[in-house]
């Protein structure tokens, strides 16, 4: 798979993409019958006649498992946790460089400056009623490079549209993005900076990842995919940019230019970046789009849980998480999971075999401590070896069954916050608590509690007649 057309081809055959052939409006109808959808566990959904607009939208993208795996080019059928292993396996393999090609399809127009007309070109949905505009920049990453190193980094933020060609960008402050701002921005030069929209999915999911400082983003989509991702390096910014992408915005941020944005409906289920009361964000000056003759516009509706957005977070935080445990050498690790019903960040689940006293303990603790658990995680749910990760309805009656609040529960006062989690005060965000829960059989236990088990060989019998019965299969 190279691109988002390769994604919708292969969704569209699986039974897993619709066509919505009817005349929608870019204001708040497309968001909302997305948003819809996405709460049913819909499917993708391709917008072919957007009011006053010729080019399609897609939205729902990967909303569930099924079209995680199709993105990804793994069977189908796979879980979350089964995903997650995978990518964890493939990445601690090895790491597979992009290759440079001369050309390639993102450039078939190219729009100069005195040209562009951002509202006037692409069909940005307006997604909820108290946003503070439109954000061209939903399913989309942007590229930018490390000034010393030429460490390329891919990065997801939000994108706002001031006027015909400037975008606000909301750097967080730490993210590797903001690194490369602070470069330049002690040098007193401009960021070279490209946002690109549509593309080969995995550019996307990659992109929204917690990967180490000074690692490329490419090489880790090369090793997912098991080829080297396919780049052009620009003659305007020096970036390397996806050579089968739809659109690039290409250009530069000004250290000086600042600017407010939003509010903007975040994947906390919240409003975020009320005016007066954050801070204010950097902007892009669009000098060129490199773009397709007809491209397709990706856009996701963020909002509460479960979009794009969640699912996204969910399994590579998930594979992060995994990997950031096995490269620490904690034994016994049998599966994790960062719901994405958690906004697929704020929580996550180890199941674990438990080898000596206070392994649970120590589970906990390591997964705090990770690249992708120290920031914004606020509580680790660690449970035995027979409680699947992501089966929630087994990681409940373990904590009711398993889990003591007192002797079972470590408080953390202070760790790495995210300025979006809405729990906290928006004056005081840069530090969260964090919880441990324990809900396993402490391994030193002597006499441990006798679990109930069916007899195997009747459970055979019962299976064996169960047509018979007339129940279903």
């Amino acid at each position: 798979m190279k691109n988002i057309r390769d994604f919708i081809e292969i969704a569209e055959k699986e039974g897993q993409l619709k066509r919505i052939r009817a005349e929608v409006d870019w204001n708040l109808e497309l968001s909302h019958i997305a948003k819809l959808n996405e709460e049913k566990k819909g499917p993708a959904l391709l917008f072919e006649n957007v009011k006053g607009y010729k080019m399609p939208v897609i939205t729902s993208a990967l909303t569930t498992p099924k079209r995680l795996a199709i993105a990804l080019g793994m069977p189908i059928d796979y879980s979350m946790c089964q995903m997650a292993k995978e990518w964890m396996r493939l990445t601690t393999k090895e790491l597979i460089k992009p290759k440079v090609v001369k050309e390639g399809p993102v450039q078939e127009m190219i729009v100069k400056e005195k040209d562009i007309d951002l509202l006037r070109d692409f069909p940005v949905p307006y997604m909820y009623p108290k946003d503070g505009g439109r954000f061209i920049g939903t399913a989309v990453f942007l590229i930018t490079q490390d000034m010393e190193t030429g460490w390329t980094n891919l990065g997801t933020y939000r994108m706002q549209i001031h006027d015909r060609n400037h975008t606000g960008i909301q750097i967080i402050k730490g993210k590797h993005a903001d690194f490369h701002f602070n470069q330049f921005k002690k040098a007193k030069k401009l960021m070279p900076v490209a946002a690109v929209i549509g593309s080969d999915p995995l550019h996307f999911l990659v992109s929204s990842t917690l990967v180490g400082a000074q690692v490329d983003e490419y090489d880790v989509i090369g090793s997912l995919r098991g080829e080297p991702a396919e780049v052009i390096k620009s003659d305007l910014t020096g970036l390397m940019l996806p050579a089968h992408a739809e659109i690039i915005l290409e250009g530069f941020v000004d250290p000086e230019d600042l600017r407010e944005e939003g509010p903007f409906g975040e994947y906390t289920g919240y409003y975020s970046g009320k005016k007066g009361e954050e801070w204010p964000k950097q902007v892009l000056h669009v000098h060129r789009i490199l773009r397709r003759k007809n491209p397709i516009f990706w856009s996701t509706t963020v909002g509460k849980p479960v979009t794009d957005t969640h699912m996204i977070q969910s399994l590579n935080r998930t594979a992060t998480m995994w990997t950031d445990l096995q490269n620490m050498r904690i034994p016994g690790i049998q599966s994790v999971y960062l719901p994405p019903q958690s906004g697929g960040r704020f929580w996550a689940i180890i199941s674990v075999k438990t080898m000596y006293p206070g392994h649970s303990n120590h589970v906990g603790t390591a997964a705090i401590s990770t690249t992708t658990g120290h920031y914004g995680l606020k509580g680790v749910i660690v449970v035995d070896a027979d409680i699947p990760a992501d089966d929630i309805d087994k990681v409940l009656w373990s904590l009711s069954m398993r889990y003591d609040p007192y002797r079972s529960t470590e408080i953390i006062k202070r760790g790495r916050s995210t300025p979006l989690d809405p729990a906290l005060p928006i004056e005081a965000r840069d530090i969260v608590s964090r919880i441990i829960m324990d809900a396993t059989i402490p391994y030193e236990w002597t006499r441990k509690p006798e679990e109930i088990f069916l007899d195997e060989e009747m459970v055979k019998k019962v299976q064996a007649r169960w047509k018979e019965y007339g129940l279903d299969s």
